[in-house]
């Protein structure tokens, strides 16, 4: 059996993917702060690196089933650990399991620092993580994402901060949680003709591809349009206007899909790296603006 080195393991896990799940922990935490409660950093740190090993495990998960279900090959795009012979099927489950064994562990400690709520979060989040890829098969896997990456965790990361669930979090959950989801719309966009002949269903298929060119626009402009929205109602300061530095990188993203149609899979090789490389920097301006704001205020 081959040895892997360090790097071999962090390859596994695609750490470049961490942003989709750490960013609404900490724009969460951004958001409470600027709300002025009373807040538990030592479980919010927690919690934010939790979700992380959750989002690792949960990333060797879907690659095994995938390569076990034939969705990834060697022609395919996406991870290469498997395909390329990097690592076994059976080391890659094992890895799952203990990395899901991990963040199990540390949940439960956070639950015996916080409350019960908490559990029915994360039986939510683990559930989520299992039943990816079968749902992802049947075109349901955006559906799971917003859920994993966006509700709950700011539902979460807002109750193990500050003691009780706190609904108004999901103001902040809805533009992220939109970014992240196009993160994995650009993906099954790509991949349609491959995810065709591995007999798998996504909701980009679903739609076709001038459809899901449309979806995914909405997905990287629309939470524009909300910040600017709860900023003119007073449910988020001013300051949030900021976001719209980073317009001009989603405009760019949105031209790159807009090839799609007439260029192909080649126009969008790489538009999965960039818009999860857009979530980052729209969260963490986001997270900036509501810190700049509390600090003002």
């Amino acid at each position: 059996m081959r040895r892997h080195s360090f790097k071999d393991w962090m390859i596994a896990v695609r750490p470049w993917s961490f942003p989709a799940s750490a960013m609404p922990v900490v724009v969460t935490l951004a958001y409470l702060f600027w709300m002025k409660e009373d807040i538990n950093w030592v479980n919010g740190v927690w919690a934010l690196l939790n979700i992380i090993v959750f989002h690792a495990a949960g990333n060797t998960w879907s690659d095994y089933f995938d390569h076990k279900r034939g969705v990834d090959e060697k022609d395919t795009f996406g991870a290469k650990t498997l395909t390329d012979g990097m690592f076994t099927p059976g080391e890659i489950y094992r890895l799952s399991l203990v990395l899901l064994g991990v963040a199990l562990v540390a949940g439960a400690g956070l639950l015996w620092r916080t409350g019960l709520p908490l559990l029915y979060i994360g039986l939510g989040g683990a559930a989520c993580s299992l039943l990816y890829p079968p749902l992802k098969y049947r075109a349901l896997g955006d559906v799971v994402i917003f859920l994993s990456y966006a509700f709950l965790p700011t539902l979460g990361t807002a109750y193990v901060a500050t003691g009780f669930i706190n609904w108004e979090v999901l103001w902040v959950a809805v533009p992220v949680g939109l970014i992240t989801v196009a993160i994995l719309h650009a993906n099954n966009t790509r991949d349609m003709q491959t995810d065709t002949r591995a007999g798998i269903q996504t909701l980009a298929m679903e739609l076709g591809g001038k459809t899901s060119v449309f979806l995914y626009c909405i997905e990287v402009l629309f939470p524009f349009g909300w910040i600017a929205g709860c900023a003119a109602t007073g449910t988020f300061p001013w300051w949030t206007l900021l976001i719209l530095l980073t317009l001009l990188p989603a405009a760019g993203n949105v031209r790159v899909m807009s090839h799609f149609p007439a260029k192909g899979v080649a126009a969008i090789a790489n538009l999965d790296e960039m818009t999860a490389k857009l979530q980052l920097l729209f969260s963490l301006v986001l997270a900036l603006s509501f810190v700049m704001a509390g600090w003002l205020s």
